[in-house]
């Protein structure tokens, strides 16, 4: 070989060298790129796992925290709120009844036509009205006049332009945290889910939605005024008298329980003729530190306007999963390049909304031809590998798995306070040897329309319970429930005036 042979040879040596350097230098830094990847993922997973000794702490933390608010208010993060319902609907109710179920921005207007005598509900009908975004900023009177008129408007459609002559029962859902003063009236605590109309705190929300309703030609009465969950669980029982207790879990969470009135030891010598009362938990606030929070859910506490507070329904509720999710990818693509150019997208906070979240878990197709597109429309994101889309559907999963794990130990707590967890003994789920049933109402998206939620809170059920036990605890959906369970409440009440 001659000299030029040679350079030529050690030349395309050296070049052959170079690329081979390079491509395992690609190699080793895409290796380091992923490896990071999966050191956040997995510390995620670790961070919130949820397995059965946790979710019975979670359980018996939530007894613990349900005593202490049913002893004294301001004894735990659980109000434990008294309804005054300790009368529910038993099918001997007639008559039409209207209701207003007034929940975060929307507004639902309901007609229920009862026939008494165990006819149970021989009709009802629903209609739907957004809230104006400028109202839940606004004044007490915009707001009840905007309620009162659109009212109003159904009934005038539902009797022929005309309205009630005389003066009529009406049931009022009022899905806000307030201290009831009767079974009809109640002031606001605080305003939930984005509301903030100062003057109304401290009012009695019912006197506001009667001047409105004079004042626009409606002659009504507040009969019943329920928090959502108690509405569902008067429509629950009205359908099933095993049903003892009622769940909301949607854009927000709540639950409430039967109750004996003997256990509400912060009223002592209340006396109710039914011997129970309903209480009102306002679960969404239970915090408890065997809940298994990750370093996301501090930030987001902490970038929340309602900091320390509402901590349960922020682990569990469809305000938070996909803003949970966010901030999990959001670092991801912050110690990678799997998701391209999307880190700025990926910054703003609740850009993810649950319901995308859900359709990105649930996306069956062999390639997540969702989850690219879902990722593209809501973050720009193009050309997204299958193994990044994988990586969505990995975090999906386990954001969804915790909450529903933790809304299933949330139940159990309800039915271990009231005996009915099987636990042991006559008092605690069995009758003459054999398990009681039990029904628990549920409303809301995430378990009614989100498969893989309703999944996990059945299985964490049966994991925490055992066959036995959890084949007689019954989940039972309650569509509209809160706003018929109203106009059933007004029904039973307006018997008793």
């Amino acid at each position: 070989m001659g000299r030029v042979g040679l350079g030529v040879a050690v030349g395309c040596a050296v070049v052959t060298c170079a690329i081979a350097a390079a491509l395992v230098g690609r190699r080793a830094r895409s290796w380091w790129r992923w490896a990071r990847v999966v050191g956040v993922v997995g510390q995620f997973e670790e961070d919130c796992a949820t397995p059965v000794w946790k979710l019975r702490q979670v359980v018996d933390a939530m007894v613990v925290e349900m005593h202490a608010g049913l002893a004294s208010d301001g004894g735990s993060k659980l109000k434990m709120l008294l309804t005054f319902v300790d009368t529910l609907p038993d099918g001997n109710e007639d008559g039409i009844y209207y209701a207003l179920d007034l929940r975060g921005t929307s507004c639902r207007v309901l007609k229920v036509q009862l026939g008494g005598n165990g006819s149970k509900i021989i009709n009802h009908k629903v209609e739907q009205q957004r809230i104006p975004e400028e109202l839940v900023s606004s004044t007490s009177e915009e707001l009840f006049d905007f309620i009162a008129l659109t009212l109003k408007e159904f009934i005038e459609r539902e009797e022929n332009g005309q309205v009630p002559g005389s003066k009529k029962e009406l049931g009022f859902t009022f899905s806000f945290p307030i201290r009831q003063l009767s079974v009809s009236s109640g002031v606001l605590i605080k305003w939930t889910k984005g509301f903030t109309i100062e003057d109304v705190v401290g009012k009695d929300v019912s006197q506001c939605l009667e001047e409105a309703m004079s004042k626009n030609g409606l002659h009504m009465q507040v009969a019943a005024l329920v928090n959502d969950p108690v509405g569902t669980l008067a429509v629950g029982h009205y359908d099933d008298a095993d049903t003892v207790a009622a769940v909301i879990i949607g854009y927000g969470t709540n639950a409430c329980y039967v109750e004996r009135s003997d256990a509400i030891i912060k009223y002592q010598g209340l006396l109710t003729d039914s011997g129970f009362m309903i209480v009102n938990m306002e679960w969404g606030n239970f915090w408890s530190s065997h809940l298994p929070r990750t370093c996301y859910d501090i930030a987001l506490d902490d970038e929340s306007p309602n900091r320390n507070d509402q901590g349960y329904e922020k682990m569990i509720s469809g305000m938070y999963l996909g803003e949970i999710v966010r901030r999990v990818l959001h670092r991801i693509a912050e110690v990678s390049d799997i998701f391209g150019d999307s880190a700025h997208h990926l910054s703003v906070p609740f850009i993810l909304r649950t319901p995308l979240m859900a359709a990105m878990h649930e996306d069956d197709s062999p390639d997540l031809r969702e989850v690219g597109r879902i990722l593209e429309e809501s973050l720009q994101t193009s050309g997204l590998s299958l193994k990044a889309k994988m990586i969505v559907v990995r975090v999906c999963d386990m954001v969804t798995r915790r909450a529903a794990r933790l809304a299933a130990a949330g139940i159990i707590g309800i039915l271990k306070k009231i005996g009915r967890d099987g636990s042991g003994g006559v008092a605690s789920g069995r009758t003459k040897g054999k398990p009681r049933r039990t029904v628990v109402a549920i409303e809301r998206g995430l378990y009614t329309n989100y498969s893989m939620y309703r999944v996990y809170m059945n299985e964490a059920i049966t994991d925490i319970l055992g066959q036995e036990i959890a084949q007689n605890v019954v989940l039972r959906v309650s569509e509209d429930g809160a706003g018929i369970g109203a106009a059933l409440l007004a029904a039973a009440y307006s018997s008793k005036r």
